[in-house]
């Protein structure tokens, strides 16, 4: 059975696209709560669990070491938009490890934010390392390596400590062995583990209600969403879903997407977890997915969700402008 439609694209009065899906709603006891369609398939995660990739940053004591802020530990949970207050961190950060940029791994590309590539090309700029969305994670793992002493090159590959830490951590999270299951290369060039929505969604519950977790992980836990929740536009940056949500809920409701059309999802108020995953990788059918998964479980307020609005019920428009049609939730029942 294929999964149920999530999101519809509208032309007209007719519907163009149809984005089908699965989401999973979980407990901090891996209990599932809601679903739909199929929640046990694997799905990479890609960038929605960045925030349990930098556990180790906190637990091992490596963040306390360099006397790290709260704005680059937002930005070791980020997929940023290449905007100045991203890359200037990244190179305080750097400095802070006695680090230069060509120390990351993760590619160059050109800055997520268009406003920043259109300038940097205006201005004859050429982008870097830092640039990458990801470059906030990979200096949060170069930190680790950095404060057990190993060597930082190759601090990508699968056997490098800085991988086996986090392998750790959102394993456990998720109630899950992550060496069992398949992998690949992501995005930026760490590995990437196909696992669950349950498991992902069981992981974001104890996120947002931490009780039951090790002191010392519970204090993890609560400094990254503390820091998330006072730095949103580290998180992803201006105009971005991810950094609106969370400006509007602070603490209370944390959202991160990942590429291809995964969203995770911590809603503390209802102690649930949730991951998303549009099977067509649609990314903006998933923005779309997300806020409605948000409403039904009352993550964001009636106001909240007004000021989204335009988010909920995305116009799609043509090259001259003009709006020809929208894309919106789908009118689903969620099984129990």
């Amino acid at each position: 059975m294929s999964n149920p439609v999530l999101v519809n694209s509208w032309r007209g009065e007719v519907i163009e696209n149809r984005h089908r899906g699965a989401v999973a709603v979980c407990d901090p006891r891996g209990r599932l709560v809601h679903a739909w369609g199929d929640v046990d398939a694997l799905v990479y995660p890609r960038s929605a669990v960045k925030l349990l990739q930098a556990l180790p940053l906190i637990e091992s004591g490596a963040a306390d070491h360099f006397q790290l802020e709260d704005a680059e530990l937002a930005l070791a949970c980020s997929s940023h938009g290449g905007e100045p207050m991203h890359t200037a961190t990244v190179k305080r950060w750097l400095e802070r490890i006695e680090l230069e940029e060509d120390a990351l791994e993760c590619g160059p590309h050109a800055p997520n934010d268009e406003a920043t590539a259109h300038a940097m090309l205006e201005q004859h700029q050429r982008y870097g390392r830092i640039h990458n969305n990801c470059s906030g994670k990979h200096t949060s793992m170069l930190t680790t390596s950095r404060y057990f002493g190993e060597e930082t090159r190759g601090y990508i590959e699968r056997e490098h400590p800085a991988q086996q830490r986090w392998f750790d951590s959102l394993g456990e999270m998720a109630g899950i062995d992550l060496r069992a299951l398949p992998w690949n290369r992501d995005g930026c060039g760490i590995p990437v583990i196909a696992m669950p929505l349950t498991a992902m969604a069981t992981a974001f519950a104890r996120i947002a209600v931490p009780d039951d977790l090790t002191p010392t992980r519970a204090d993890a836990v609560n400094r990254l969403g503390n820091a998330i929740a006072a730095n949103p536009l580290m998180v992803a940056g201006s105009g971005r879903l991810c950094s609106e949500v969370i400006e509007h809920s602070g603490r209370r409701t944390l959202v991160k997407t990942g590429a291809d059309g995964v969203y995770t999802a911590a809603l503390q108020e209802q102690g649930l977890g949730v991951a998303l995953k549009i099977d067509d990788g649609s990314g903006p059918a998933a923005q779309v997915a997300i806020l409605s998964v948000l409403r039904h479980l009352g993550g964001l307020h009636t106001d909240e969700l007004q000021q989204l609005d335009e988010r909920c019920r995305v116009p799609i428009s043509n090259t001259r402008g003009v709006i020809t049609g929208y894309r919106q939730a789908a009118t689903l029942q969620l099984r129990h």
